[in-house]
């Protein structure tokens, strides 16, 4: 069988040119390679296309051979059957092959290229929606009017000519911009959210970035982390990059690197504000000491590899007004002004264990729990009263009275004396002629309470705050003005103050696993756990989590605005303060005990 291959192209001039071949052979192949029996060089065709093979009947069958289909007498098919005496048309690409029979009975396939103006004199298009419709030019420049005056004619004239309101985070005055919600890059954050129809809340001058004072007008309880210039220079310099970027963004009124906008990206959808990452607090605090000089902090870039030993607050002296700051690797001495051996009370073997165990409200040996409760936050702990946590032991029961026992008031001297003169004075019989009581609670061990009502030898304000009375056994004794007194307590009531430590989420584990108080011996043990021990648990960003490490950065513990999330005490005076001096009408002359009791709870 042959095939009369006709290709008709056309000079630059616009003659045509005619090429015949033949070619004989029962089958042909069309596509882009250079083996093919028609060669189209159209990136539209794929390298092997379409296969033609004659059939027994006299007709021709087309297959595509590749993923594409191919043209076929106007519609797109990947096989199909041409009959030469009625002819046929393959498109591929821009050529066009048809399909006849001559007169001699060859088969002649004519290959033409489609003209780009092709098609544009279609019958077809006076049915076009183009047709009855301005045009393109037309309508760019109509779309392009309307949205210069709706989306900024409008909304800059509105916002050049209202009202200036004072900034409203709660969204109650209402949106004087009109359409200026064409304007917004996204949705405000879950903070700002009701801000979103009132945009000259923040955005006051017009093309300009919302600057800090707008800021701080509502968030005015925010306190900086440090003062502006300090910052500034406790900054790392700027690469070239960076720097030029600045220069650029403050030309256009956009505040500088230290600026609230900086750190707090708006318009990113209805979400909370993420913490800061670790690398955010290391480019300063890595190197922090090069540039500030002067600087008491220590560097930190990784709580694994490098971080400062805790500070906690404590007071270092008796009486004190305010607590100080030291770093736990100087051992620390407390100076509460309290007798409290956390060993005594926690061994489940001791006299206070046989105490509590035979008390309903324990039922068991104490614990930590028994005497601290964490405040609401679940943060810090309330103050310890003695009514609810001590009383139950060291009683103050000191008579029966018409409507059942009576007992001396805590807290205040002054109520000390009232109630003492009310009690008739003597000694206390003893249990025997020469007994005493054995084990912790004898009479001659560093720790003893009488468990009962304190009468008789209790009686006397000099009885009870000389050492060896009922308020010794917790308190120090001294002397204020001349007159009987005790040492105030001092506890802070936070002592990592510019940390965030959240006991509830440490639940799980033991109070002693990291407050060595069934080993402490003295009050004046400072029992916060350091930096090594908070490591057995907690590394820098980059550790691998496993059941016992905990990936740490820095925003875990620590907040960049003071005092947001960090201690601040607001409300009443912190109940460490010292109260003044009671004025009491008994004097007490000093005597070699009570000093040596005050110097042995002083000494390291």
């Amino acid at each position: 069988m042959a095939f009369l291959i006709r290709t008709i192209d056309f000079t630059a001039a616009g003659r045509e040119i005619i090429r015949d071949r033949v070619v004989e052979q029962t089958s042909l192949t069309i596509g882009r390679a250079a083996e093919c029996d028609i060669h189209l060089p159209d990136l539209a065709v794929e390298q092997r296309h379409v296969r033609i093979d004659l059939a027994p009947e006299g007709t021709l069958s087309a297959t595509a051979l590749g993923t594409l289909g191919f043209g076929l007498d106007g519609r797109v098919v990947t096989q199909g059957t041409i009959d030469p005496r009625t002819g046929g048309e393959i498109a591929l690409g821009a050529a066009r092959l048809a399909v006849a029979r001559e007169a001699d009975g060859a088969v002649s396939i004519t290959i033409r290229q489609v003209a780009d103006d092709a098609g544009k004199t279609d019958a077809l298009r006076g049915f076009a929606l183009a047709s009855a419709l301005p045009s393109k030019r037309a309508m760019s420049w109509v779309f392009a009017a309307a949205i210069l005056l709706l989306l900024l004619a409008i909304p800059v004239s509105s916002h050049l000519l209202r009202t200036p309101v004072k900034p409203d985070p709660k969204g109650e005055t209402p949106g004087q911009v009109v359409l200026d919600a064409a304007w917004t890059s996204g949705a405000l954050s879950l903070k700002h959210h009701s801000l979103e129809d009132n945009c000259e809340s923040c955005h006051v001058a017009a093309f300009e970035s919302v600057q800090d004072e707008t800021c701080v007008s509502c968030h005015e309880d925010t306190g900086t982390h440090a003062k502006m210039p300090r910052l500034a220079k406790g900054m790392p310099p700027l690469s070239p990059g960076n720097a030029l970027q600045w220069q650029i963004a403050q030309g256009f009124g956009k505040e500088g690197p230290l600026g609230c906008v900086s750190c707090h990206a708006e318009h990113e959808g209805p979400v909370r504000q993420k913490p800061a990452s670790e690398a955010f607090c290391a480019d300063c605090h890595d190197t922090l000491d090069t540039r500030l000089t002067d600087t008491a902090l220590g560097n930190a870039h990784d709580f694994g590899k490098e971080h400062p030993q805790f500070r906690p607050a404590y007071f270092a002296s008796f009486g004190a007004a305010k607590p100080v700051r030291a770093s736990l690797d100087t051992k620390p001495v407390e100076r509460s002004g309290l007798i409290f051996p956390h060993d005594v009370h926690m061994d489940a073997r001791g006299g206070a264990a046989r105490m509590a165990v035979s008390l309903g409200q324990y039922g068991q040996p104490l614990e930590c729990k028994d005497c601290h409760s964490l405040t609401a936050d679940k943060i810090g702990f309330k103050e310890v009263m003695m009514e609810g946590a001590c009383e139950s032991c060291h009683s103050l029961v000191s008579g029966r009275g018409v409507s059942g026992f009576t007992k001396l008031r805590h807290g205040d001297v002054q109520d000390l004396a009232e109630d003492l003169s009310r009690i008739s004075s003597g000694p206390r019989v003893r249990v025997g002629p020469v007994r005493q009581r054995p084990g912790q609670i004898g009479s001659a061990s560093p720790y003893r309470a009488d468990f009962g009502r304190p009468v008789r030898a209790y009686i006397g304000l000099s009885n009870a705050l000389s050492p060896g009375g009922v308020c010794t056994e917790c308190h120090l004794p001294t002397r204020s003005k001349g007159q009987a007194d005790l040492m105030p307590v001092n506890l802070p009531d936070r002592f990592l103050t510019r940390s965030l430590f959240n006991h509830d989420a440490h639940k799980k584990e033991k109070c002693t696993d990291c407050h060595a108080a069934d080993t402490s011996k003295v009050a004046t043990d400072l029992l916060i756990p350091d930096l090594k021990s908070c490591r057995d648990c907690h590394l820098g960003a980059t550790a691998v989590k496993t059941k016992k490490i905990v990936p740490s950065e820095c925003a875990m513990c620590h907040a960049y605005h003071v005092p947001a999330g960090q201690w601040s005490p607001k409300g009443k005076a912190p109940h460490y303060r010292p109260a003044p001096p009671p004025k009491l009408p008994i004097k007490l002359a000093p005597d070699k005990t009570t000093v040596a009791v005050i110097a042995r709870q002083a000494k390291p």
